[in-house]
């Protein structure tokens, strides 16, 4: 099960574009039956290892703004920190129950974002460069990937997209480092507290390689915006579960 899992999740990403931290922690949660916390850490981890992989080609293509990305790691990494810190103190029985409150709205509310961004894909981005606030809007992004797994995909490029004047090719590969290092770091803590499931993990991964081959390969031939936006719609429907599940 987990090998098709992460095999049907490369090929979303492939696909979509939708990151693996929003759509890995909940498919394990409810499809799997995971804690959050240990969710929260394979999709840190899962998503981590992806992003290695295709990093690499957008560094070469020199799509990457260095000075955009080390202003968002500049808030980002603090952010993920906190966190993560404040993951492993609700790590308890009761308080199990607002993991899952907050994971549920935090990936609804991220899908909600990237079908905004579908509406927005013909708008112009900022006309003059204000990056400067970027560390501070990384700060609470930082936070939300460290503590769910979600939100560096759907909030960083937005942040991207509205205060700096980098073309879409930017956008991505720069979001796509920015992402990588917040769950580099954010993985790593968690993994190092214990949390992690290497048998679950690995056969994620062995699924994902070959995920990621064919939604590449696919992504040339199906259309993807009207994928997009029933994956996030579904997204939406499975923050709702999780909401429901934390207060019930």
């Amino acid at each position: 099960m987990p090998v098709l899992l992460g095999f049907l999740i490369a090929i979303a990403i492939g696909l979509t574009g939708v990151g693996g931290g929003i759509l890995t922690a909940p498919i394990l949660i409810l499809f799997l039956g995971m804690p959050p916390v240990e969710a929260v850490t394979i999709a840190l981890v899962f998503a981590a290892a992806v992003k290695l992989l295709i990093a690499p080609a957008y560094v070469w293509r020199k799509q990457v703004d260095f000075r955009i990305l080390g202003k968002l790691l500049l808030g980002g990494i603090p952010g993920v920190l906190a966190g993560s810190l404040f993951l492993e103190r609700l790590n308890t029985g009761r308080q199990s129950k607002v993991l899952y409150a907050v994971l549920g709205v935090t990936i609804a509310l991220a899908a909600a974002l990237n079908l905004y961004r579908l509406r927005q894909q013909n708008v112009t981005h900022a006309v003059r460069d204000r990056s400067g606030w970027l560390p501070f809007l990384a700060l609470p992004i930082g936070a939300e990937v460290g503590f769910s797994s979600a939100g560096a995909g759907a909030l960083g490029t937005l942040a991207l997209m509205s205060l700096t004047k980098l073309t879409a090719a930017e956008v991505v590969a720069t979001d796509v480092l920015f992402g990588l290092g917040l769950s580099l770091v954010g993985g790593g803590l968690h993994w190092s507290a214990g949390h992690g499931v290497p048998g679950v993990l690995w056969m994620l991964l062995a699924g994902g390689v070959a995920g990621s081959f064919v939604g590449v390969y696919l992504s040339g031939t199906i259309p993807t915006k009207p994928l997009r936006a029933v994956l996030c719609l579904w997204l939406i429907v499975i923050g709702c579960q999780l909401c429901l599940r934390g207060f019930r």
